[in-house]
């Protein structure tokens, strides 16, 4: 196993964790605090939550979900950022969109959590984001969780900073 992905266990921990870490952060404020941005050109609550489940679909169940079901799949590279103007996720609330959000992952973590060591070494080919590019499940799972990791603590911040002034 490559020391340059997290361990598996820890992986899981972290997908499994950030719906409930969300939910945690998010407690007692309102659908306009978790819309208010800290700052002018930062994202709310709501608008990271948006970006994390526009990434949940594109990795989780677009890019693992296909590694999974095809032997050495060629899959064209999607980017999440793109991805979500074909959604409506800007305009849900927090809290609606968190409890789709938590499905989705329940989905996903029943998947991943059943994989045998070898499966997590699955390979795919990514197409359309210049050179094609080997990639594994486990690349993308731990890309998926690092990333979430980050914009954890991102509202964090924000909800800290929208909670002291009051």
């Amino acid at each position: 196993m490559s020391s340059k992905y997290l361990p598996v266990d820890q992986i899981l921990t972290i997908l499994k964790e950030t719906p409930s870490r969300l939910a945690l952060l998010a407690a007692g404020l309102s659908a306009a605090q978790l819309r208010a941005a800290p700052e002018p050109g930062e994202w709310s609550a709501s608008e990271v939550l948006a970006h994390l489940r526009a990434c949940s679909d594109v990795w989780g169940d677009h890019y693992i979900m296909t590694i999974l079901a095809h032997d050495e799949p060629t899959i064209k590279a999607v980017n999440p950022r793109r991805w979500i103007k074909d959604t409506d996720y800007f305009e849900q609330d927090f809290q609606p969109a968190l409890h789709l959000f938590t499905q989705q992952r329940e989905k996903l973590l029943i998947v991943l959590e059943a994989l045998q060591p070898e499966g997590w070494w699955r390979t795919a080919t990514l197409t359309g984001a210049g050179k094609p590019l080997q990639q594994t499940l486990i690349s993308h799972a731990d890309g998926l969780a690092r990333h979430e990791r980050a914009h954890l603590k991102q509202i964090e911040r924000a909800l800290n900073a929208l909670r002291m002034r009051g």
